[in-house]
């Protein structure tokens, strides 16, 4: 078995692995080549950009780049899959074999799409009208599928549990709207939403223009339904009432399936994980809760609020500089508000950017009201953001 120490060991090569690696070593010098980052995966995904690709809206090839060309100088990159977590030993254990021996962990895996919690799932997705914007694989065929669609019923899905930016489910929806309405089949069309949660949107300021965006685009919506299966051969998909547990179907002509996600299972069964199986920490500090030189960020803890990149955008500088705090000996002073971002496409062109904090209170970036649809946001969602996180927010310097 091969052994390695390091002070800094950082599990995720994502926004939040990048962020956090980048801003250690250019605040102290002294971390460099003394943080590694362990990950396998040789693509790093921007996936924002997946709705607009779903959409026709942009290429797919713009959210896709090496990995290796994204590790920070100074950061050494271990491309194994982690197994095991030792943390009363201060260690880690990969699956090639791999024993690292940490001072300081940083934990930022995000989630895992579970294709197979959906029956029928695995075997059509990218065919039988079968579509969904969750992976770099398949989003192309929700452009397929949209820009060939002749009428008949759209179903668009949303499960219960956590996912990657909650208002993702709903933004292809709207786009395949206009979509259907620019192709001249949106009057022989029945677009559904059915969604496992119990409204459009946790926060009420923006949920009340999202309300009017589905009263006027005509959508039928089904909240507390679960998706549990699909039969491709037949179009036919099957759901669950969550307050009933009655399944029924619905037959669809298009699909757009929101997988379930959660955990990684070598996260949720360590000893880090809570009994969900995200990595608890506290949500201000985001030190981990039991073992004080850990700290999580992402998609991968049990922070309450929204999974999103801004999100990560907040909570990198915040676990940097707890932890240089927490090296140096010094009061951790930095907090984490629970700020997240959704920028919700409406339509071509059109887009409210909701932001928010733990309490729902809304922590506006601009001196509009972005309750409106407006496509100044728009506009920086599909120009501007990708550049400021492929530049700026992986690079560590906002």
């Amino acid at each position: 078995m091969f052994s390695d120490k390091t002070t800094v060991a950082i599990v995720g090569a994502g926004s939040a692995g990048l962020s956090i690696a980048a801003r250690l070593v250019r605040k102290a010098p002294f971390l460099k080549n003394n943080v590694v980052i362990i990950d396998p995966s040789d693509k790093h995904y921007y996936q924002p950009l997946w709705t607009l690709v779903g959409g026709g809206a942009a290429e797919v090839e713009d959210s896709v780049r090496e990995q290796k060309s994204l590790i920070p100088e100074g950061v050494r990159w271990l491309k194994e899959a982690v197994q095991t977590f030792v943390p009363e030993e201060n260690k880690l254990l990969t699956k090639e074999g791999t024993e690292i021996q940490y001072d300081y962990l940083v934990v930022a895996t995000g989630v895992q799409i579970y294709w197979d919690k959906i029956k029928g799932l695995k075997e059509t997705i990218g065919k039988n009208g079968v579509c969904s914007n969750y992976s770099y694989d398949y989003v192309q065929s929700t452009w397929e599928n949209i820009r060939k669609f002749n009428g008949g019923t759209a179903i668009f899905t949303q499960p219960s549990t956590p996912v990657k930016c909650g208002g993702a489910p709903q933004k292809i929806m709207y786009l395949a709207d206009d979509y259907f309405r620019q192709s001249g089949v949106r009057d022989k069309t029945n677009i559904i939403f059915a969604s496992g949660l119990p409204n459009i949107f946790a926060v009420k300021r923006y949920a009340d223009t999202l309300e009017k965006v589905i009263e006027r685009k005509g959508i039928e919506t089904k909240y507390r339904v679960e998706l549990i299966g699909i039969d491709g051969e037949r179009k036919q998909a099957i759901f669950q009432h969550l307050d009933t547990n009655e399944t029924f179907p619905l037959h669809y002509d298009m699909i757009h399936v929101t997988p379930p996600m959660g955990p990684h299972e070598f996260v949720a069964k360590s000893p880090i994980a809570d009994q969900d199986g995200w990595v608890d920490v506290d949500k201000y500090t985001l030190r981990h809760k039991k073992y004080g030189n850990i700290f999580g960020a992402g998609d991968c803890t049990n922070l309450p609020t929204s999974k999103t990149g801004a999100a990560i955008r907040k909570q990198a500088p915040v676990v940097a500089e707890n932890l240089l705090s927490l090296m140096n000996g010094k009061e951790m002073k930095a907090k984490y508000d629970g700020y997240t971002s959704c920028p919700l496409v409406t339509g071509y062109n059109k887009l409210v950017l909701a932001e928010f904090d733990y309490d729902k209170n809304p922590k506006e970036s601009f001196p509009i009201d972005q309750s409106k649809e407006r496509t100044s946001m728009y506009i920086m969602k599909k120009h501007l953001l990708p550049i400021m996180y492929w530049n700026g927010m992986l690079k560590g310097l906002m």
